[in-house]
């Protein structure tokens, strides 16, 4: 991870320790080959994204401890797939993001200004 990069081109940063985020479950929002949801995006998760997640068949509220996921709850920061979340933002419902958690890869699927208009604070 030392070499990766965010969407403003410098060292990515640690998306979530708790919930323990990332595919890899190290709390990094990157990827591999055998991610393909490619989990790129830091997003701290809104009611509004979580419930529009779920009707489009990905409940991240309930916990499935098998995968070591503990299910989300509103300003929980998670790595999400970088296709939902432009999805969501198409929708209306995209979450904030943490643009120095957000892999740079990202931006092969999402314009940094759609990123920039949606950075948390």
């Amino acid at each position: 991870m030392a070499d990766a990069k965010n969407v403003l081109g410098k060292t990515l940063e640690s998306c979530s320790m708790d919930p323990m985020t990332g595919f890899f479950r190290d709390g990094c929002c990157r990827s591999g080959a055998e991610d393909l949801g490619l989990h790129l995006v830091c997003a701290q998760v809104t009611d509004e994204f979580l419930a529009f997640s779920k009707r489009r068949g990905n409940d991240l509220i309930t916990p499935v401890p098998q995968y070591r996921f503990p299910g989300l709850k509103e300003g929980d920061r998670w790595c999400l797939c970088v296709l939902r979340w432009r999805e969501a933002l198409e929708a209306g419902v995209a979450p904030p993001v943490v643009l120095e958690s957000t892999h740079i890869s990202t931006l092969e699927f999402v314009d940094l200004d759609d990123l920039r208009a949606h950075a948390v604070e």
